[in-house]
Order: C-alpha cells, then structure tokens, then sequence
C-alpha cells in the first residue's frame, strides 16, 4: 500500500477483500480514521494526529461543493496553525444556511455565510486565516482559540485586519462575545504554544502585560530577544519549552546571555510546561522579583540624595 489514505472502494479496487480488511483492523496493520476510511498502522504512526486529520482533510476536501469549504479546526490545519489540545475526531466543513447541517462522529458540517472568506489552500476550498480564528474562537475553549489565533497572526499579521469585518458578520451567533474577547488578545509576536498560554495566565491573574519578543541590546554590543519584557518594572520573563535547551553548549549559552541581562540591572525569572498548571508559582516568582527590584532602586535613590548630600571638594 502507497497510498495514504484507502477508501473501501479503494481497497476493493486494489484486491483487498472486506473479510481482509476485517483481518487487517482485528491485527492493527490496518486502523480505521473515519467511516469508509483507513489508513495503514505505519502511516498513522508516522503522521501522527494531526497528520492524520490533514489526510482526512484532503479527502474530504477534494469532494466539495463550490459554495462548501473546509473550516474551524479543519482550517487551521490545512493552513498549518498550532492546534494544540483541539479536538480532532472530526473533519469541519461549512456550507451556505440554505443547505442542511449534519454532525456525526467524523464529520460536522456548519451553515453559515462564507461572505467570500475562502482561499486556496493547496488546491483546498478553505476558510481564511481571518475567519477560521473566529469561528474556533466562537466554538472552542479560550487557550484553545488564542493559540491558534496567535499562530494565524504569526502565519500572517495582516490577518488581523479582517477580525474586525468577520466578527461583525457573525454577531448575534453562538460564542461571538467569546470570539470578541479573544481577537482582543491574539498576538502573532507570541512564537510557541506555551508563550501564547503564558500570556494568558498572566492576563487571568492580573498581571501587568509584557512586551513580547523585545530585543535587548547588552555591554558588549550582542542583541538578545526575550520571550517576555516589563520594561518599567526591568523584569524579563523567558518560558523554556520542552527541549529548549538539551545540549550543553546550549545551556551554556543560555547562562551567559541571563548573566548578561543581569549584568543591565534586569530581574530573569523562567518558567517552563509543568508551571503553566500551576501558574501562581510563577506569579510568586514575578512578585519576588519586583520587590527586589523597587528594592535595588530604593537604595539607589539613597545612594544618590546621600552622595549629593556629600561632597568632600565643595
């Protein structure tokens, strides 16, 4: 077997029996994707599930109707978006309100007017960058929705020209005041899942916002970009994903660059996947950092109404 994805026909047509395929499922060198659809163990293994949903994606996409296009989460991966813990049983199609809407356990077909939000996506009918944020943002959970907003904005920056227009269109339906709130916060300067939920814990415990991705230029003239900048507050925030740093020369680097931020007067505090469950620890750890901050420049003030104060050449 070369191909991908086989329907039963496919097989069928390729001499595989049903009673074979029975056999193939039973022993798992076959898996089951969707109704009337299947792929080998090998490939599903080698893809993943968001490879599968893909492959899933292009089959069903390559049925459509002129006036249908593949949407919500389906959208966001055939545009290529983090999708990050979205539920992918299902491929998502829209159609015009005209035509029936249908969910099964494979596939959910919306009604809704597309107002022309389609593009091409290799040889796909796909809903925009723009309209695929808000419609996940309508039906999916916040950090769902502001992860692959910020991933579309990445992907695309001008995309948030049209949140404004989309988001007007669908008032009125289910999730809009959902979809409002998180086209406030998407941000495409976050570059990984884990600053993007980041960001919105810091929102959720009313931390004061970051500037995001701020390029800091040190002593010696060398530029660092930090994941996460309080630049009155001169704290820097870096989240460490998973295998951020494995090598030794790369944590090596990494401890010179922090001793250089240091070295500007700057408070460092890190973060990493296991604290995002657990965000308040990272909030004592931005507490403490401040008040060693407006600590250090208290004695600073001192330091210098002391040295006015004193002047041994008057």
């Amino acid at each position: 077997m070369t191909r991908q994805v086989w329907t039963r026909a496919m097989l069928a047509e390729a001499g595989i029996s049903d009673r074979a395929v029975r056999t193939r499922l039973r022993h798992g060198g076959l898996v089951r994707i969707a109704r009337g659809t299947y792929m080998t163990r090998e490939d599903v293994d080698a893809l993943g599930p968001v490879g599968v949903h893909l492959a899933r994606a292009r089959l069903v996409g390559s049925r459509l109707d002129v006036d249908e296009a593949l949407s919500h989460v389906t959208a966001a991966v055939v545009h290529g978006l983090d999708v990050w813990d979205a539920p992918l049983g299902r491929i998502h199609v829209t159609r015009p309100p005209t035509r029936s809407c249908r969910v099964s356990d494979d596939l959910h077909i919306h009604t809704s007017d597309l107002d022309g939000d389609v593009v091409d996506v290799d040889g796909l009918r796909v809903t925009s960058l723009a309209r695929t944020v808000v419609d996940i943002a309508r039906t999916l959970t916040r950090p769902r929705a502001l992860v692959i907003g910020d991933s579309a904005l990445r992907a695309d920056p001008t995309a948030h020209l049209d949140l404004p227009r989309i988001l007007a269109a669908c008032r009125g339906r289910t999730g809009i005041v959902a979809a409002e709130s998180v086209a406030r916060l998407v941000d495409g300067r976050s570059e990984s899942v884990g600053e993007s939920l980041s960001r919105l814990h810091m929102i959720e415990a009313g931390l004061p916002m970051p500037d995001l991705q701020h390029e800091i230029v040190v002593r010696d003239g060398r530029r660092y970009r930090v994941d996460f900048l309080w630049r009155e507050l001169g704290i820097v925030g870096e989240f460490d994903g998973a295998g951020k740093y494995t090598e030794r020369h790369d944590l090596l680097a990494e401890k010179e660059r922090e001793d250089a931020l240091r070295d500007l007067g700057l408070e460092v505090i890190r973060w990493n996947w296991a604290e995002l469950s657990r965000f308040h620890v990272v909030v004592d750890r931005f507490e403490r950092a401040r008040r060693r901050q407006q600590a250090r420049r208290a004695t600073l003030e001192r330091e210098t109404v002391i040295g006015a104060r004193y002047n041994p050449l008057r």
